[in-house]
């Protein structure tokens, strides 16, 4: 059944080991995947979908100016499309995906982020979480035990980020999935430091 999926997590949630681990599933069934991903994940190539487990695939680049559509109608029928870091796709491209579902008959899963570091929504994860027909949360945990839920920005020190551009590319050199009572509190000792 043709549906939209989006499948969120934290940072370390294994997102795009999932996404790969996916592709590969349809494909040993004898399916066609078209893999895509946004351009501005340019961490491990331009055109990689790498998980930290070290599974990767190459993919369709999508740029912000591009109708997923025609790139999909160019790029000739395939049976389902796995889009990885669908949080930084512009809403009009996740409704281009919807259309793709409920046109073409075609399964779209979408793997990424909800919120960012702020706890605020990416504006295409927004949109996914309006449009989408299944929803399911990937989990990871902090690093006391809880269902970690904030993707901590943290700087070269190793304080929690609380302000600046919404996209920052990084890893676990730049980012920390944590619990929200263990990035508040970590937010309030910061504030304590400093005064």
């Amino acid at each position: 059944m043709s549906k939209l999926y989006f499948k969120y997590g934290a940072m370390g949630s294994s997102k795009s080991a999932q996404a790969l681990i996916t592709k590969f599933n349809y494909e040993e069934l004898g399916m066609t995947v078209w893999l895509i991903k946004p351009s501005i994940d340019d961490r491990d190539g331009a055109d990689i979908v790498k998980s930290r487990i070290g599974l990767s695939n190459r993919a369709r680049v999508i740029t912000p100016e591009q109708n997923i559509v025609d790139e999909y109608h160019a790029a000739g029928r395939h049976d389902v499309i796995i889009a990885d870091e669908a949080q930084f796709l512009t809403p009009e491209q996740i409704d281009q995906l919807r259309s793709l579902v409920d046109d073409e008959n075609l399964p779209v899963l979408c793997f990424g982020l909800r919120t960012d570091f702020r706890t605020r929504f990416f504006p295409g994860a927004q949109r996914l979480m309006e449009l989408a027909d299944s929803i399911t949360e990937i989990k990871t945990v902090c690093a006391c035990g809880r269902k970690a839920t904030v993707n901590a920005r943290m700087d070269e020190r190793g304080n929690v980020v609380t302000e600046g551009a919404q996209v920052l590319l990084g890893g676990n050199d730049r980012y920390v999935a944590m619990c929200h009572r263990c990035w508040r509190r970590k937010i309030a000792q910061q504030d304590t430091e400093r005064a």
